[in-house]
């Protein structure tokens, strides 16, 4: 017992070497990075004013705090991503059934679908939705981005919902058609279930991939956080400081993000 109790602290005491060593190695490289950063600005002349940054976060008004333009464009930029990001997955879903199915004309019409994501810019698929369908649907702007967004990611997740359907084994449809479950239930009851717990991580990526493309919608003035700081450096000149804070805002959704999914998948291994 005292030799288990021995090796068990041992093994303790390693992790915690090698996590104290893997926090100091990245506090070095982020570090390293920002000395890089401000030694290349300094060699072009540049005088850094963080403290002006403040004010476009954070704005007193009769003696109360409300959330400036950078704040105010995070709330839509949030807006949209989860409109986006609930219909990516759903269109994902349908795209991967679609291909995966009986029908030519359904593994025809998807197949086509998803060339014509995937190997167009999303740019172009933005100018495209709210030019041509917005105006014929009578979609405002807004509505328009979420549209393009969610085409555009959900090409991406249909074929990491479509490769995590074909890694279940086959003897999981033998065993649900020989119980009597149709192909409907066959799918909720056995193989989805099972998929989502190995392509979990991809759809996080594709999650991450979608808030950060949601810059993109600015094309269309909507004042989402990366417009607000367009707007703002054009005003201030501010370019470094305003451009570093919305990208460490965008780090600190997609960490967080990522984080939630790591719980979502430890609750999954134990609950399976």
């Amino acid at each position: 017992m005292g030799k288990i109790l021995e090796i068990y602290k041992l093994g303790s005491a390693t992790f915690k070497r090698c996590k104290i060593a893997d926090i100091a190695g990245f506090t070095l490289v982020i570090a390293g990075i920002v000395w890089i950063v401000l030694r290349g600005a300094e060699n072009q002349g540049y005088f850094w004013q963080w403290f002006r940054v403040p004010r476009y976060l954070l704005a007193a008004e009769n003696g109360e705090l409300t959330p400036g333009p950078l704040l105010a464009g995070l709330r839509v930029t949030l807006h949209i991503t989860w409109m986006s990001l609930i219909l990516t997955y759903v269109i994902g879903l349908v795209t991967a059934l679609l291909r995966l199915s009986n029908s030519l004309g359904a593994r025809l019409i998807s197949r086509l679908y998803l060339e014509t994501a995937r190997n167009t810019p999303l740019l172009i698929q933005l100018y495209f939705t709210y030019f041509i369908v917005a105006p014929v649907l009578s979609l405002d702007r807004l509505t328009a981005a979420v549209l393009a967004l969610s085409l555009f990611e959900g090409a991406y997740a249909s074929e990491i919902y479509r490769a995590g359907i074909v890694s279940i084994n086959k003897g999981q449809w033998e065993a649900a058609y020989s119980l009597g479950l149709s192909t409907f239930n066959t799918y909720k009851s056995v193989i989805l279930p099972q998929a989502i717990r190995r392509i979990l991580p991809p759809l996080t990526s594709q999650a991450v991939s979608l808030i950060k493309d949601s810059s993109l919608v600015s094309v269309l003035a909507i004042y989402e956080m990366t417009m607000q700081a367009n707007a703002i450096v054009a005003e201030t000149f501010l370019v470094f400081e305003i451009y570093f804070t919305i990208a460490a805002i965008y780090l600190v959704i997609t960490v967080m993000l990522s984080q939630i999914v790591n719980l979502m998948e430890k609750r999954l291994r134990i609950n399976y």
